[in-house]
């Protein structure tokens, strides 16, 4: 089979060592410095013009990022981290405050944006199941079909990553992500550059190594020994995998930097004249909690807030179950409070050199003469626990969990809004379709988000969330063949949640009385018809559309 190890150097969009971030951005901070400075950039002014153009097909930008919480952004109200990037495209456009990833699960949650689809629609309930369906109709496709140019630069986890899915890949050097480059263009996508997290990149069992784009720079560097080291140094649910560290790394070598430049690189190679849609695929802030050093200095001292740190309670056989293979993974023994802040620092410094990318990318546009036809969408697959209720990273419906952060900024502008009208994840290819004037999916109940910038209000009155997950006995052990599928529906005032398999209902809350989530009332006599009617009348047609 052909090698690919040195493929990259072959792709005219890609520079390895090209300027960094640090060198696209202006004053991102040097060495020893106590704050880094940002990027000023000049979002296009607001104006009473219509949004879209119908003379010219706009450029459609869409950022990606894994695991961000929505109130990790100061634009939500965090008093702490520094996100001035997100906080002008929010001033420049509208900040949805109660948009719902459709599986608090990476890879589900991809499948439903890309498709339009809910999770049990897509047979995707849980990461590493399957590889995604080359037969779906797909959002990206139907831009193609536009006439769109289309990239997708970072992570897709369009693929399951275990030993069987790989087995095809294992050449005797090692295992190249490139190898599935085909696989992801399948989907609709001109051009693939895909990357993965850095448990995958650290992965060496049996003599195999990785290799991807990212790798592949590290190791010209002569950093990858070290990345490496450091990374199993935090290896997936061991004692230690919570724990926050400042990158061996540069801020320019960091995985999030990387996958800037190639973005800012590919747009670089555009021809004007053509529409292009773009989707930006950051890695972070998905644990490890590794920040790269300038960041990592700025947050060193800071007093993060931190929610409710009362364990969930095991309301039912079933639910107490499930919550003891959550609370085995999250080493909740290990979650005091110092600990919990000193992974929070690490993980704001994730954010904020996303939100530093970003910078980068609007800056390009204005340079390539793009910015005044593009418009940008910013998003996240899933939240993150981040030690609430002695929880780590996401897989139960909490808001921290369940919620995303969502900003769509036109070319030409809206009055800046925030609107908190309950949105989907099956929303977000609806509304790129609809801003690109390509034909709607047409298995998919997802609603077009241009009409609530235009100033109609949402018709969408309660949010679904899905996950799958293997059954646990009671000793923890789960059993690879049988899975509970659990559904959660909320609006504004209630969220429920429901296992399928079992019929057995497993949350309720009252979020107007308690918008923490500290009382779960499922079995209080007093919501049993409540409880009883969101069921039958919410949860179980959903689950059979």
């Amino acid at each position: 089979m052909k090698d690919k190890r040195n493929q990259i150097t072959r792709r005219k969009f890609i520079e390895l060592g090209a300027v960094g971030v640090a060198g696209l951005a202006l004053g991102t901070g040097l060495p020893g410095c106590a704050k880094p400075s940002h990027p000023k950039v000049n979002l296009i002014p607001l104006s009473e013009r219509p949004i879209v153009d119908p003379s010219k097909k706009p450029n459609i930008i869409f950022l990606l990022s894994d695991q961000h919480r929505p109130d990790a952004m100061r634009c939500n109200g965090n008093p702490v981290i520094q996100t001035p990037n997100l906080d002008r495209m929010a001033a420049g456009g509208v900040n949805f405050t109660n948009s719902y990833c459709a599986s608090p699960i990476c890879q589900p949650s991809r499948a439903s944006i890309l498709t339009g689809l809910y999770p049990h629609q897509t047979g995707i309930t849980d990461n590493n199941q399957k590889d995604f369906d080359p037969q779906w109709e797909t959002m990206p496709r139907n831009l193609q079909r536009a006439g769109y140019k289309t990239a997708i630069i970072g992570k897709t986890h369009f693929f399951s990553l275990n030993a069987k899915a790989f087995s095809f890949l294992i050449m005797d050097w090692g295992i190249d992500t490139r190898e599935k480059d085909e696989f992801i263009q399948s989907f609709g996508y001109d051009d693939v550059i895909e990357e993965f997290d850095q448990y995958l990149h650290a992965y060496d069992r049996f003599g195999i190594n990785i290799y991807s784009p990212y790798t592949d720079y590290l190791r010209e560097k002569g950093n990858f020994d070290k990345y490496q080291k450091q990374i199993k140094s935090v290896w997936r649910y061991t004692p230690t995998h919570w724990d926050g560290q400042t990158s061996v790394l540069s801020q320019e070598e960091d995985e999030t930097s990387f996958i800037t430049r190639q973005a800012t690189n590919w747009l670089k190679q555009q021809d004007k004249n053509r529409p292009f849609f773009l989707n930006v695929g950051y890695v972070a802030p998905h644990s490890p909690y590794i920040s790269d050093p300038i960041w990592a200095d700025f947050y060193k001292d800071a007093e993060i807030p931190h929610g409710p740190q009362t364990p969930p309670e095991k309301v039912n056989e079933l639910w107490g179950r499930y919550l003891d293979t959550r609370f085995k993974k999250s080493n909740s023994y290990r979650l005091t409070a110092d600990y919990i802040r000193n992974s929070a620092r690490q993980y704001y410094g994730q954010v904020s050199l996303i939100d530093q990318g970003i910078g980068d990318i609007v800056r390009t546009l204005e340079e390539q003469g793009l910015a005044d036809n593009t418009w940008i969408i910013y998003s996240a697959d899933h939240g993150e626990m981040m030690g609430d209720y002695k929880l780590m990273e996401k897989q139960v419906f909490y808001k921290q969990s369940v919620r995303v952060p969502t900003i769509i900024r036109p070319p030409k502008a809206v009055s800046p809004k925030t609107v908190d009208d309950m949105v989907e994840g099956i929303d977000l290819p609806a509304t790129i379709l609809d801003i690109a004037g390509a034909e709607p999916l047409p298995k998919s109940s997802g609603q077009s988000l241009v009409p609530i910038l235009n100033g109609a209000g949402s018709k969408k009155e309660f949010a679904f969330s899905e996950l799958g997950q293997r059954v646990a006995d009671k000793d923890g052990v789960r059993d690879k063949e049988k899975r509970w599928n659990f559904v959660s529906a909320a609006n504004q005032r209630y969220r429920l949640t429901y296992e399928t398999t079992t019929k057995t209902a497993c949350e309720f809350f009252d979020l107007q009385e308690d918008p923490d989530e500290l009382t779960n009332r499922i079995n209080d006599p007093a919501v049993k018809k409540l409880c009883n009617d969101m069921i039958n009348d919410l949860i179980l047609p959903h689950m059979n559309a």
